[in-house]
């Protein structure tokens, strides 16, 4: 088999296993938030960062596209100022915990994605929302990491490949906000 193959190969395993209640649980979580005008946080490193990213633009933008009023989405991460003085002045660990206890409120979702699921900073966000009443829903991989352990939910995609984990992360986003817009639409 050869290594393209393999590659779609697994990654169509790790969809297919993929826990379909848990995607509505989400896709859910996110029409609550938009119906009650209330914020969407969005938490992760590196790929997951640019994951958390780029949903921001489908879950607000597009969503004001075809309905007339934005999700509140919002991206920790992408501050880039912002994240470096909490880096410099309080640790790495600390980047987005300080933001979610500015932004969030009661009723409110984060969406912590850490494919390891145990990024320090990405836990002490979720603990945060945690104290704030924030609904924390976690996307994982490998065994799942403390995420699993510490968000309210979470899905974990069962892989040490982090590429294929980052791969499904994207879907599973993308999913959410076509669902979102199909209960949007009705």
């Amino acid at each position: 088999m050869s290594l393209v193959s393999e590659y779609l190969a697994d990654v169509k395993r790790l969809l297919d296993a993929l826990n379909a209640a848990q995607i509505e649980g989400l896709i859910e979580r996110l029409a609550e938030c938009w119906r009650a005008d209330r914020r969407v946080l969005l938490v992760g490193n590196g790929g997951s960062a640019s994951t958390a990213s780029h949903i921001v633009n489908d879950l607000q933008k597009c969503i004001f596209l075809e309905t007339g009023r934005a999700l509140k989405a919002m991206c920790l991460a992408d501050c880039m100022p912002l994240v470096l003085a909490w880096a410099n002045d309080e640790g790495y660990e600390n980047v987005y915990a300080p933001q979610v206890e500015c932004w969030g409120e009661a009723g409110d979702l984060l969406v912590a994605i850490s494919g390891s699921g145990n990024s320090p900073n990405v836990l002490r966000a979720v603990e945060a929302a945690r104290d704030r009443g924030v609904f924390s829903f976690g996307l994982s991989g490998y065994a799942g990491g403390r995420l699993a352990q510490i968000a309210d939910e979470c899905i974990v995609v069962p892989s040490d490949s982090m590429q294929r984990i980052e791969d499904v992360h994207l879907i599973i986003l993308h999913l959410a906000f076509v669902g979102l817009l199909e209960r949007l639409k009705r």
